[in-house]
């Protein structure tokens, strides 16, 4: 049983340390937008289905808003960013 914790313990903590490293990679490309790029990716995964991919997606939406202090995070922004998103995959 303590092996299986601890095993699932690691993992998660993978899986942490690969959107800490997908959110370092946006800053990197985006700098003040990469909260926003984020985002993006995240609705449309969303838009598309792709539940583990959303979720993936705003994990690294959240660390960016973590670490970076410029990343700009205005939600009306978001909102339009999700809505262009449904647009694209629901209205081809």
């Amino acid at each position: 049983m303590f092996r299986a914790l601890t095993g699932w313990i690691e993992k998660r903590r993978q899986i942490r340390r690969l959107w800490q490293q997908d959110a370092r990679v946006m800053i990197e490309r985006h700098g003040r937008l990469s909260y926003y790029e984020a985002q993006r990716l995240a609705a449309r995964r969303r838009a598309q289905g792709d539940g583990s991919g959303f979720s993936h997606w705003a994990k690294v939406a959240s660390e960016v808003a973590r670490l970076s202090p410029v990343a700009e995070m205005d939600m009306k922004v978001v909102q339009a960013i999700a809505d262009e998103e449904m647009r694209k995959h629901h209205n081809p």
